[in-house]
Formats: structure tokens, C-alpha cells, sequence
């Protein structure tokens, strides 16, 4: 049984959200962790943990939202982080791909959420796009674990994550064709990695191109079980003890 640890559900994506989680059932997929990362977002996630008991969630405001987020939203992501099946703080980070001039408000919101995050010992789940640095210096001030989401780095800055206590989020990315990713997985080792799909984003092969799905998890075990020369059932065995004990799941 698979675990995704990162999907973006939602009606803004997804047609039909009871087809959706059936699909994911029928692909041996028994725990998804939706992604809440502004304030519409987390309050539909919120409803699906509720609907559905397959359905966890991560809440938290992505950099892209750094603009926009009050202290009243602060006080609600508090509320939210209490709630029974809410297992962790993202996800949250920094973002300079786009826009890097606002650098330190980036830093200051991300640094009020690992806060949080510490004084509730919370996990969290970490976006970090061409601000490496950055996000390891901030990361360093606080007692946290976590995920890095959507990890893509090299073995170098791979290891500087495992060694403070971080497991690194592997999807579709290993699948594709010019992917250096299987070498690092290999390397950093199965008991440093979990599975997510970053769905409707990032499919993998060989559904790439088209809307992801937590279903298409195999895929990324398939992929993963033959760089590390692994069987499909002891990557999904070990990812899945991997990802319950991050988020305390029972």
C-alpha cells in the first residue's frame, strides 16, 4: 500500500473528487496528504479530510502567497494545525525563480511558519526553488523535521538535508528521460525519501504532459525499485513506514 505525501486536490483540477479517490483505491494508493497552501485551499482541503478517510492534509502559505498573508491568517493556519487529521506545516518555503526582490519577505514569512511549526512540534513540508542557501539557513534556526517537496538537487545538497534531519520528496521527476534524480536516490538511500506525486503537476512517464494523479504513484515506485535495484515491494513497504512516521500516521 502507497502513501502520497503531496497532492494538490481540488475541484479547480479534478471533475470528480469521489472519482478521484477511487482511482487512487483501485491503484493501491490508501493515504494521500493534500497540500494547503493558501487560504482557499486549505479550507477545501479541510472539507475532503472530513469526507473522506483517506484524506489528511498539510497546511501552510507557499512564498507565492507572501503578498497576501495577514496575521490573521497566521491565526488561522494555528487553528487549522490543530485540527485531527492535519499532520504538518506546508507547504512553505522560498521562491526566487520568478520573483527574488522580495527575498526578505519571503524569509521573514517562512521563518514565522517554521516557528509555528516548532512550538507545535509539527513536520513540514518544504518548497525551495533556486534559493538552496537560504532555505538551509533558515531551516538551521529551528528545531523542525520535515520533507523537502519535490527534491531535484544533487547528491551534495541531498546529503546537507538528510544530515539535519530532513527525507527528501521524490516524484515524477525521476522518471524523466534526462533526470539525474535516480542517481541521487540511489546514493542518499531508500530510508531518506517518501513518494509524492504533486498532483494535477509533474506526471511521470509515462503519463507526462497530462494532469497527475495520486494513481500514478506506481509509476514513481516502479521507477525508483529499479534504480535502486530494490523490489516494487520493499520501496513501497519502507516509503510507507517512512511517510507514517514522519506524519504520525497510524
Amino acid at each position: 500500500m502507497l502513501i502520497d505525501t503531496h497532492c494538490h486536490l481540488s475541484e479547480e483540477y479534478y471533475d470528480n473528487i469521489d472519482e478521484v479517490i477511487l482511482d487512487n483505491r483501485k491503484a493501491d494508493v490508501f493515504r494521500i496528504i493534500i497540500s494547503g497552501c493558501d487560504r482557499k485551499g486549505i479550507e477545501e482541503a479541510l472539507i475532503y479530510t472530513k469526507m473522506y478517510d483517506d484524506a489528511y492534509m498539510t497546511a501552510g502559505f507557499h512564498p507565492e502567497e507572501v503578498d497576501r498573508v495577514s496575521d490573521a491568517d497566521l491565526e488561522y493556519l494555528k487553528k487549522v494545525l490543530q485540527e485531527k487529521k492535519t499532520v504538518g506545516l506546508g507547504e512553505i518555503g522560498l521562491d526566487y525563480h520568478y520573483v527574488k526582490d522580495n527575498r526578505a519577505k519571503q524569509i521573514a514569512l517562512f521563518e514565522k511558519q517554521l516557528q509555528i511549526a516548532e512550538s507545535m512540534n509539527l513536520p513540514v513540508v518544504i518548497h525551495s526553488r533556486d534559493a538552496v542557501k537560504d532555505t538551509i539557513d533558515s531551516l538551521r534556526k529551528f528545531k523542525v523535521k520535515g520533507i523537502i517537496h519535490c527534491f531535484s538537487g544533487s547528491y551534495e545538497t541531498a546529503k546537507t538535508y538528510v544530515d539535519m534531519g530532513y527525507k527528501l520528496g521524490i516524484g515524477g521527476v525521476i522518471t524523466f528521460k534526462n533526470s539525474k534524480l535516480g542517481e541521487v536516490v540511489k546514493k542518499i538511500g531508500i530510508e531518506n525519501i517518501v513518494l509524492e506525486t504533486d498532483s494535477p503537476y509533474l506526471a511521470p512517464e509515462p503519463f507526462r504532459g497530462k494532469k497527475n494523479s495520486s494513481k500514478y504513484l506506481k509509476e514513481i515506485v516502479k521507477k525508483i525499485a529499479s534504480v535502486t535495484e530494490l523490489s516494487y515491494d520493499d520501496v513501497s513497504r519502507k516509503t510507507t513506514s517512512n511517510s507514517q512516521d514522519m506524519f504520525d500516521l497510524d
